[in-house]
């Protein structure tokens, strides 16, 4: 991959947390490009291992549930083994779901045949939490342990939802909204071990779980696709390219030395629009 300026991070043993997806795939491809030794884990065990052996040597996927302490900790003997402690981490995995998103955008008295926030399930808005902090947290519990004497970098995915929640999907902007405040609270509690915790807000790109709501089977864009771009005033999404400069940014400790507790929206200026 064509990176926008190099950095050396032959001394990193790198964890990324939903590693099969594409998003975090070109993260590890990134920071191995840059020297690193990248551990790529995700449930879906496949798609880790296929990354990994597009990257090269310099990567290996591991199936893991980042819901289960012991699957964590079962990747991180693999990774001990082969490559020792970790010094950076970047908790990537996280999502949403249908159970905890409504039909409407805005409540009114006629909604008949729609599911609204009062039809949302208990069990969704849990399995959402869980996907997105509950594994941060886990994650972070298990791999920030390696840092404590020697020092670190945890970069936190967030979202556009945590600065401007969305409609619909009230259980995803509240968690990433509790990603960015956890982000926050894991830099002050670790600044006198040296570790650095920083987070990464993405706008909009196209991936693999959210393509069939911004497109149409057919390819053209869905009106929700409309209402994003017309409030993006760079008027287009993100390319997976545009997120690598600020990643090189956080994870070079020349760049960034004393950045920590910040997170930063990479989102064509979505976050600054106000809409008039």
């Amino acid at each position: 991959m064509k990176l926008p300026y190099r950095i050396d991070l032959s001394d990193k043993v790198v964890v990324v947390t939903g590693g099969g997806g594409v998003l975090m795939a070109e993260f590890g491809r990134a920071l191995a490009e840059c020297g690193a030794k990248v551990a790529l884990l995700d449930i879906n065990e496949k798609a880790a291992q296929e990354v990994a052996a597009s990257i090269g040597e310099n990567a290996i996927g591991i199936g893991t549930n980042c819901l289960v302490k012991e699957s964590i900790l079962a990747a991180r003997d693999i990774i001990h083994e082969k490559w020792g402690k970790v010094n950076f981490l970047i908790n990537g995995a996280g999502g949403n779901n249908p159970r905890a998103s409504s039909d409407n955008e805005y409540m009114t008295p006629d909604t008949e045949g729609c599911k609204t926030f009062f039809d949302l399930e208990e069990s969704g808005l849990k399995f959402v939490f869980d996907l997105n902090i509950t594994s941060a947290f886990l994650v972070t519990q298990v791999f920030a342990e390696d840092m404590i004497k020697t020092g670190g970098n945890i970069i936190n995915i967030s979202s556009m939802n945590a600065f401007r929640p969305l409609t619909k999907i009230p259980a995803y902007s509240a968690a990433k909204a509790g990603i960015s405040n956890f982000t926050q609270w894991l830099a002050v509690h670790f600044a006198p071990c040296n570790i650095r915790v920083n987070g990464i807000a993405p706008g909009f790109f196209v991936t693999n779980q959210n393509r069939a709501l911004l497109f149409n089977e057919d390819g053209t864009p869905t009106a929700r696709t409309g209402k994003i771009l017309s409030s993006t005033p760079q008027k287009k999404f993100g390319e997976v390219s545009d997120l690598i400069g600020t990643l090189l940014w956080l994870a070079s400790d020349d760049a960034s030395g004393f950045v920590t507790g910040v997170i930063v929206p990479v989102d064509g200026g979505f976050n600054a629009y106000s809409g008039v």
